[in-house]
């Protein structure tokens, strides 16, 4: 029988790393959670929390500039980018430091502060040359920033989500490239703080919506808050002052070519899983065209070997709530073998916290197309939705699909207000297998955003050509029942 250093041995202290940790732990004491740093989690220290913090700025200066909406009128919001960004470094340090006394409170003999590489499929070699055996190994090593084409050779002048929550202060001008969840928030973050933006997307891209009509609606509401782009050519080039920009519309040949300059250029032009320093190659384990292992996403497990991926080092879901998930998973997986299972995943729930929100919830509309899925969508446009228009808040579309045999809720796209409420209460549903006549048996109370959700609930249940509805009551009148 074969006698390794190591039970379990996990590349990578962020949050998958350190909950497939926690998961192995409790099956044995031969652990090691390796990582050379800097610790702190991808989300507390360059993702959610500081984006979340600077977006929190940002919405109150444009609830300051909306209050004359409500008669309410004053001046306009003076924004000071070097306090702006003091907040946003010294709670965000915070939230790191929780995470840093989470590690520190592991047992040390179970901590190892070096990055390691792959000598072989059981043999690790870490930085200071000493090498290590385990019989099962977790790769939760995350994820960079990806920064390719005209965007390479830019300097200083070029930042990511990797040191812009470090900023002493707030630039006078910035492009941001990439339309995704990342450049959306930032983008329009950025705007509403005083900061000349302007978006540069590919492909129509809008966040991460796959529905035609959400996508176009969402596109639309942003235009008329910032300048975006949504498929633009670009060419850029370092000044002596910043960078100039020369755009054109990619989807038109004839289209004129635009020119701009800014202070610097935000790069969110989608990540790179951090796995290109692990000589796989060293390794038997199966890797696609991008070099990513190829793993069951239910076991977390890499073909029938003892390696396991997690977070966002597989490239699949990057959310903190889906590393955990698979960390906890792969861990205890690792920990177990040959007894390795594999395990439901929780539906999906993705949100962006741009205004409007963004939420997508279990199975999308791509999805379900190209599965051939029969089902039925009802929408409903919050424009005229009672509470949305007492509040003055941003207009959005919602639209959720049901499987026409059954009723069943399966997915729904959102760009709108309260979407990260909307999405929860939805992902809750399809969790316990709800119908759309289900949800309608349940109370909705006068007047709230809500009432918004019961409206498509009930034209998806006419187009899924069910009974109708119970009647309203005399309490559920009133602007967009």
């Amino acid at each position: 029988m074969t006698s390794y250093d190591l039970d379990v041995a996990i590349l990578g202290a962020g949050t998958a790393g350190m909950a497939a940790y926690r998961a192995a732990a409790e099956h044995t004491d031969k652990v090691a959670l390796i990582d050379g740093g800097p610790l702190g989690t991808t989300c507390a220290r360059v993702g959610c929390m500081p984006s979340k913090l600077l977006i929190a700025a940002a919405n109150r200066a444009e609830a300051v500039r909306d209050a004359d909406k409500f008669g309410v009128h004053t001046d306009t919001p003076r924004i000071d980018g070097a306090a702006v960004m003091q907040r946003v470094r010294e709670e965000r340090d915070r939230f790191v430091g929780f995470v840093i006394d989470a590690i520190d409170g592991f047992p040390e003999r179970h901590i190892i502060r070096e990055n390691a590489r792959f000598v072989d499929d059981h043999t690790l070699e870490l930085e200071s040359g000493r090498r290590l055996t385990a019989r099962a190994i977790v790769i939760a090593t995350g994820s960079r920033p990806n920064i390719a084409g005209p965007l390479e050779g830019l300097g200083d002048r070029l930042h990511t989500n990797q040191d812009l929550f470090d900023w002493p202060d707030l630039p006078a001008s910035a492009a941001v490239f990439g339309a995704g969840i990342i450049g959306l928030e930032l983008g329009q973050a950025l705007h509403r703080l005083g900061v000349r933006t302007r978006l540069f997307g590919r492909d129509h891209a809008v966040g991460p919506l796959t529905d035609d009509e959400v996508r176009r609606y969402a596109a639309r509401t942003f235009e008329r808050e910032f300048p975006a782009h949504w498929h633009a050519d670009s060419e850029l080039s370092r000044t002596d002052t910043g960078v100039r920009v020369k755009w054109s519309d990619a989807s038109d040949e004839d289209a004129p070519w635009h020119e701009e300059e800014f202070d610097c250029v935000v790069a969110a032009t989608g990540r790179v899983p951090n796995v290109d320093g692990l000589n796989l190659g060293a390794t038997s384990l199966p890797c696609d065209d991008m070099g990513v292992p190829v793993f069951d996403p239910l076991s977390m497990r890499i073909g029938r070997s003892h390696v396991f991926m997690a977070g966002d080092a597989g490239n699949d879901a990057p959310l903190l709530h889906e590393a955990s998930d698979e960390g906890r998973i792969a861990g205890e997986n690792a920990a177990l073998l040959p007894e390795a299972y594999r395990k439901s995943r929780r539906t999906p729930l993705s949100i962006v916290f741009s205004d409007p929100q963004i939420a997508m919830i279990g199975a999308t509309h791509a999805e379900l197309t190209e599965a051939g899925t029969n089902f039925a969508v009802g929408s409903v446009d919050f424009e005229d939705q009672g509470r949305a228009r007492v509040m003055a808040l941003a207009p959005g579309l919602l639209r959720i699909y049901a499987e026409r045999d059954s009723g069943r809720v399966l997915g729904a796209e959102m760009a709108g207000p309260e979407a990260e409420h909307i999405g929860h209460l939805l992902a809750w549903s399809m969790a316990e297998g709800a119908t759309v006549d289900q949800l309608l048996s349940r109370p909705f109370y006068h007047p709230t955003v809500e009432e918004g959700l019961r409206t498509a609930l009930r034209k998806t249940s006419e187009a899924l050509g069910m009974a109708p509805a119970p009647p309203l009551r005399s309490i559920d009148c009133g602007p967009g029942c």
